[in-house]
C-alpha cells in the first residue's frame, strides 16, 4: 500500500507538470512570480515554525498555542500602527521607518510576554506530566487566547494602516516584486541567520543545546534549566511577533483567529524540515511556501482540476502526511534524536 501511494504521487508529480508546461499557459515570468511569492510566504512560515521547533527541542512538546502567540503579536502591533497612523507619523519616509521599528517592538514585547506567561502558568507545572497532558493544555491555551482577544477587542477584522513606503514594486528583469515581499524575505532571512548564530556560537545557545540533550545532566553542570526554557519561549515569542507584523503588512488585517491556519502551516513546516532542528524549520518553511505557491499551477492545473488554487492548503497538508509516512524525521531529521541513538 505504501509503495502504491508512492507510485501514485510520482505519477501526479510527472504527469501534471508535463501537461501544464507543454501547454505553454505560463511563461518564465509567471513561474518566477510564483517562486517569489512562495519565498515570501515561506519566510513567514519559517519564522513561526522556529517557535515550534525551539520548544519541541527543549521540552519535547508541541506548543499548539504558538499560532495564537503569533496572532497576539500582530494584534498588539495593530494598536501601535493605528496610533502612529492617526498621528500622521507614517506619512514621511523617516517616520515610516521609525514607525515600523516601533510597531515591531510593541508586537514583539506583546507576543514575548504572552509566550513567557504560557510557559510559566500553563506548561511549567506540567513539566513532569505524561506528554498528552501538556498537549491538551496547549490546545486549551490556544482556544483561551483566541476567545480572550475576541472578547476584549471584538470578533471583526481590523485593518492595518497602509504605509506608503511599502507600496509599489521593484523590477527583476520584467518581473515585478512587491516591496513588502522583499521586506518580509530579507527580514526573515536576517532573523533566521541571527538565531542560528545565537544557538551555535553563544554561551546561551550552548546551554540551550545542553538542556535539549538532557535536562538533569545540564542542571548538574550548573545550567539554570528553568532560565533556559524561559529564554527559549522568549525567542520563539519574539520571532512570532515579528512574523505577525510582517503577515499584517502583507495582508493588511488582523482578526482573533488569524493564528490558526498559519500556525498549522508552520507546524507542518517544522515537521517537514525535522522538528527540533533549527535549520530544518527554516528549510521546511521556505520549501512549504514555494510548493504551496507553485503546486496548484504546476501539479494540479495540468490534471484538469477547475479551481487548483483553492487546493493549496490540501497540498500543504498532503505534504505533511507524505512526510510522516515516508520520512517521519523530516528532511534534515531530528538532530537530537540522532545523537541520542
Amino acid at each position: 500500500m505504501r509503495w502504491l501511494t508512492a507510485i501514485a504521487v510520482v505519477g501526479v508529480l510527472i504527469y501534471g507538470p508535463f501537461q501544464i508546461l507543454s501547454s505553454g499557459k505560463y511563461g518564465a515570468e509567471n513561474w518566477i512570480a510564483f517562486v517569489i511569492f512562495g519565498l515570501s510566504q515561506g519566510s513567514l512560515y519559517a519564522l513561526i515554525a522556529l517557535g515550534y521547533t525551539l520548544v519541541y527541542g527543549i521540552l519535547r512538546m508541541i506548543n499548539f498555542a504558538h499560532g495564537e502567540v503569533f496572532m497576539s503579536g500582530a494584534y498588539i502591533g495593530f494598536f501601535a500602527a493605528d496610533a502612529l497612523n492617526r498621528s500622521g507619523r507614517l506619512d514621511s519616509v523617516g517616520g515610516a521607518l521609525f514607525g515600523l521599528v516601533i510597531i515591531t517592538l510593541v508586537a514583539v514585547a506583546g507576543s514575548t510576554t504572552i509566550a513567557v506567561l504560557l510557559e510559566r502558568i500553563a506548561y511549567r507545572p506540567l513539566r513532569r506530566a505524561p506528554r498528552l497532558v501538556p498537549l491538551i493544555t496547549a490546545i486549551g491555551a490556544s482556544l483561551f487566547l483566541q476567545y480572550t482577544f475576541s472578547g476584549l477587542f471584538g470578533s471583526g477584522l481590523r485593518t492595518y494602516p497602509t504605509i506608503d513606503l511599502l507600496k509599489g514594486s521593484f523590477k527583476l528583469g520584467s518581473v515585478p516584486i512587491l516591496k513588502v515581499h522583499v521586506l518580509v524575505f530579507v527580514a526573515a532571512v536576517g532573523l533566521m541567520t541571527l538565531l542560528y548564530l545565537f544557538v551555535q556560537r553563544t554561551r546561551a545557545g550552548r546551554a540551550m543545546r545542553a538542556v535539549s540533550e538532557d535536562k538533569d545532566t545540564a542542571a548538574l553542570m550548573g545550567i539554570n534549566v528553568d532560565g533556559v526554557i524561559v529564554q527559549t519561549f522568549m525567542l520563539g515569542g519574539a520571532l512570532a511577533g515579528v512574523a505577525g507584523v510582517l503577515h499584517a503588512l502583507i495582508y493588511g488585517q488582523v482578526v482573533f483567529n488569524m493564528g490558526f491556519q498559519p500556525g498549522l502551516k508552520a507546524f507542518t513546516a517544522a515537521v517537514l524540515g525535522g522538528i527540533g532542528n533549527v535549520p530544518g524549520a527554516m528549510l521546511g518553511g521556505l520549501f512549504l511556501g514555494v510548493v504551496e505557491s507553485l503546486g496548484p499551477a504546476l501539479f494540479l492545473e495540468g490534471l484538469g482540476i477547475p479551481a487548483p488554487h483553492q487546493l493549496k492548503d490540501a497540498i500543504a497538508f498532503s505534504l505533511l502526511v507524505l512526510v510522516l509516512v515516508f520520512r517521519p524525521t523530516g528532511i534534515l531529521g531530528e538532530r537530537v534524536a540522532e545523537k541520542r541513538a
